[in-house]
């Protein structure tokens, strides 16, 4: 699974940090929630193992501090939300 840029990003977290991955993001600025989105992308064998599991691991480094809320998601939060 590797991050990928996206038409919506705003920034790239991490960038000059060589001990991490870059993370292309988008940031709104003055977003009271201090919201980050970020898409990522599944290799073709990382796929047939969500197909087949239906599970998803969420690895968070916190540096021992609180736990932020987290969302993963599929559908797109840049689309409307397309009604029925």
């Amino acid at each position: 699974m590797n991050p990928v840029s996206f038409p919506e990003q705003t920034v790239v977290i991490a960038e000059n940090q060589s001990e991490y991955m870059s993370l292309p993001a988008h940031r709104t600025p003055d977003d009271p929630e201090g919201r980050v989105i970020c898409c990522w992308r599944l290799s073709f064998r990382e796929r047939l193992r969500v197909l087949v599991t239906g599970q998803i691991w969420h690895y968070v480094l916190t540096f021992g501090e609180p736990l932020q809320p987290q969302i993963l998601q599929t559908e797109d939060p840049f689309e409307p939300v397309k009604r029925r």
